[in-house]
């Protein structure tokens, strides 16, 4: 079944179903009959954009005593909410467990007859999830943290100008976290066969039969392993020549075996040429780069495409204000995320490579810094000192910070590697999830790191020990000095700073211990 788009009373944005969890989720993000403020006095701070970044920017200022206008022209929350990180864990919870009780049996324990899912039921779960969270995110809640909240379309009228519903809002300082949105890519014919995209997806009611995923990234492949995991005769097509190909190729390969294993068809270095809708169907025109000139015919019930993301920066005048911005890149920053308007910031998606939540987080908290008290003993924040972790939340999920190996080679950069097997671990071992490995890269003398990747069940809670490692300038000498419980799959990076510690046991050391024990027995 298509995501119908049904249009609701905000009438701003499709919403479908229009179930009771989703009129909750959208009364609190925006709701109908909200009535702007009218601004009295000039702003320390304009926040534009209610996404992740524009509220964090909001609530920590005006927690911090600035007067502060934020404006929101869809849904407070941004995509992390309401499209995004929210909604999309919500249901990659249900498809692995799902997926975990298919596999059992490897645990001896009996599932009579087949797993099947209420797809419908898992949906309505994620909506009301969605709806549960959405208050933290409501216009209500930070008209209560002293935030004048304004929803609507504005742009700027100057410098140091901005207009919503006739009014003008004036400001000292302001903030552009305006986001990015899916994009149509440029396959004739696909718009026309409306191919879903991370946007409309969590729309779906039924699910699809046979799923197309278009785009083999992070998005693509999470969603591809949760709707066949689902039921759905999944094919996930990718135009380069592996998946992920921004991860380190072992950790990809793996993640290749995963959703092999749960049934999804992998159809790398493949190219759709047109779409058109027949009936019921989708049907794709796909030609392989392996085989030129070879084309073939795909028929699904649903396209989903999970590649190409666009910022948002149209319609708000940013010409008016002064702001430097590209179409495709977003709006241009320094490392204090300046815009070329000294006087305007920019932070999250729209002005960001990283494109994650908890950028989007960090990136605000500059803005708060250097948009309000860079002066005197506080300085500024940089963007340049932020150590990004990502994580790719597949089964098993694969977790990055710092740089990979061939980016420190194109740098320069000496290093050794460290790599860790998940079967090396007891606990991995007792859990039956020795699928995987923690390899890091670190500096030979002091062993800081210089970066790490892991794939396990729950990489993503485990990368943080590294990350903080690498924050607080502590190397792997420091983390094989530090109690780990046992058994837990974490003891993994323990072993990785026990391995770095066996390095310095060089031959020449080992000889003079060797000396030392001699004459004290």
């Amino acid at each position: 079944m298509t995501a119908t788009q049904t249009k609701t009373p905000i009438d701003i944005a499709p919403v479908h179903p229009y179930t009771e969890h989703n009129q909750r989720w959208v009364g609190h993000v925006h709701p109908g009959d909200w009535t702007n403020p009218t601004p009295t006095r000039r702003y320390n701070l304009l926040v534009i954009g209610g996404g992740p970044a524009g509220l964090v920017v909001a609530a920590g200022a005006a927690g911090l005593g600035a007067q502060v206008a934020l404006v929101e022209r869809h849904l407070l929350g941004g995509d992390c909410l309401n499209v995004g990180c929210v909604p999309s864990k919500a249901i990659l919870r249900c498809a692995h467990m799902a997926g975990a009780v298919r596999h059992a049996d490897a645990y001896h324990v009996r599932v009579p007859g087949e797993v099947t899912v209420d797809f419908p039921s898992v949906m309505e779960r994620m909506r009301e999830l969605r709806a549960d969270l959405s208050h933290h995110d409501s216009a209500e809640r930070f008209a209560g943290l002293g935030v004048d909240v304004f929803i609507g379309e504005g742009s700027f009228t100057g410098p140091d100008a901005f207009e919503i519903d006739g009014k003008k809002i004036e400001f000292a300082r302001a903030c552009v976290a305006t986001g990015a949105r899916a994009i149509d890519l440029p396959i004739p014919g696909l718009v026309e066969a409306a191919a879903l995209t991370n946007e409309s997806v969590f729309s779906l009611t039924a699910l699809p039969g046979r799923l197309a995923v278009v785009g083999a990234g992070p998005i693509g492949v999470e969603l591809a392993q949760a709707f066949a995991q689902f039921g759905s005769d999944v094919t996930l097509l990718e135009v380069q020549g592996q998946i992920l190909m921004r991860e380190d190729r072992d950790a990809a390969d793996i993640i290749d075996l995963a959703l092999r294993r749960d049934g999804v068809t992998i159809n790398c270095c493949t190219q759709i040429t047109q779409a058109h809708r027949d009936g019921d169907e989708t049907v794709l025109m796909l030609d392989s780069k392996d085989k030129p000139g070879l084309a073939g015919e795909l028929r699904v019930d649903e396209v989903l495409v999970g590649v190409g993301r666009a910022p948002n920066v149209e319609g708000m005048n940013l010409e008016g204000a002064g702001v430097d911005y590209d179409t495709r890149a977003g709006i241009k920053v320094n490392d204090f995320l300046q815009t070329s308007n000294p006087r305007i910031y920019a932070a999250g998606d729209v002005a960001s490579v990283y494109k994650f939540t908890h950028s989007a987080d960090a990136m605000a908290r500059i803005v708060i810094q250097n948009a309000l008290f860079s002066f005197g003993p506080l300085g500024k924040g940089k963007t340049s000192t932020l150590n990004m972790p990502w994580c790719t939340y597949t089964d098993p999920e694969i977790a990055h910070v710092g740089k990979y190996a061939h980016e420190l080679e194109a740098a320069g950069v000496e290093h050794e590697t460290v790599k860790i097997n998940m079967d090396q671990v007891d606990r991995a071992v007792l859990d039956g999830e020795t699928e995987g490995f923690l390899k890091v890269h670190y500096e030979p003398k002091k062993g800081l790191i210089l970066g790490a990747t892991l794939v396990a069940k729950r990489a993503g809670d485990m990368i943080s020990e590294l990350s903080v490692a690498m924050a607080a300038g502590a190397g792997l000498g420091t983390i094989a000095a530090t109690i780990h419980p046992y058994p837990t799959q974490a003891e993994i990076i323990k072993k990785a700073g026990d391995e770095y510690k066996r390095t310095k046991l060089t031959p020449g050391v080992a000889k003079l211990f060797e000396r030392i024990l001699r004459w004290r027995r």
